[in-house]
């Protein structure tokens, strides 16, 4: 049976779908009315996928394209950020003055400058002083097929390529800042009596924190850094404005050639909501099943 708090929470809950619906309703409603909107859903699904008249192919269109950028956007950007926020965490906690200074430095520099700023320097400051010195683009329209094919799949086109790693680079910067102070609490919340009996048994300090602090912090902060990947899918929208051609690129393309304004950004909207929720819901789920007792 079901106790009261749970009929409360029920009730609530049911309060909360009802005004979700009807603010959605009344929305639509005013915009078919007000504004004498016409809707036109049915353009949109012809933005997803198409049929390759000369292949006889279905083919993935504009959204799905952008919608996969988005995600190997924040794949890469969120393994930067975790390799260098972990290297920052962990001199920020247990390294010298030298390396705790430099990693303060790091963090509060970062977390202070907004990222589309960050995002607009790494463009024209690395990607057009460094990796067009490296001739990446040049070197990759000359490879075969297959290795165009490849980095096409991983990361981006020979076209793209600089804009594309210039971008993933300043995001995992970003997100760096953020992971060390995660990883830095981490390893500060481990009990000293974890280093007492470690170094009673004979390890050193090095192995003792490699083979018993670092696997405890990482097990305690695995959560909020799954969270803060989600962040880093959202973060990865303001790369449009170097052109990259992710998911809100894509859509404001879309939109100038179509006029679809609110369809488009629904949609948009609704796949950026798949991927951040089907990840929390995840995490949440995971964090339920292996939380720390």
């Amino acid at each position: 049976m079901l106790n009261k708090k749970s009929l409360k929470f029920t009730i609530i809950d049911m309060a909360v779908i009802i005004f979700v619906i009807t603010a959605i309703g009344l929305f639509f409603s005013r915009m078919s009315t007000t504004l004498d909107y016409k809707w036109e859903w049915g353009a949109i699904p012809s933005y997803f996928f198409f049929w390759d008249a000369v292949t006889g192919e279905l083919k993935a269109n504009i959204l799905i394209l952008g919608f996969v950028t988005t995600v190997k956007l924040s794949f890469w950007a969120t393994l930067i950020g975790f390799l260098l926020g972990t290297l920052s965490g962990i001199m920020g906690a247990k390294g010298s003055f030298e390396q705790r200074f430099v990693s303060r430095i790091y963090v509060e520099t970062i977390r202070n400058i907004p990222s589309l700023v960050l995002v607009i320097i790494f463009y024209y400051f690395v990607s057009s002083q460094f990796l067009d010195a490296l001739y990446l683009d040049q070197w990759l329209r000359s490879s075969s097929q297959t290795v165009q094919q490849i980095i096409g799949l991983l990361f981006s086109s020979p076209d793209q390529i600089n804009a594309f790693l210039s971008a993933i680079i300043a995001l995992g910067i970003y997100e760096g800042a953020y992971v060390s102070e995660i990883v830095r609490g981490g390893i500060i919340s481990i009990p000293d009596g974890q280093w007492e009996a470690s170094l009673s048994i004979g390890l050193s300090r090095q192995k003792t924190f490699l083979l018993v602090i670092l696997p405890q912090t990482l097990r305690k902060v695995a959560f909020p850094l799954a969270g803060q990947f989600i962040s880093t899918i959202k973060d990865s929208a303001i790369v449009s404005v170097i052109s990259i051609q992710e998911l809100t690129f894509q859509g404001m393309e879309l939109m100038a050639a179509t006029f679809l304004t609110f369809e488009i950004w629904i949609t948009i909207t609704f796949l950026y909501f798949i991927l951040t929720f089907s990840l929390s819901q995840s995490v949440a789920f995971f964090e339920k099943k292996y939380a720390l007792k």
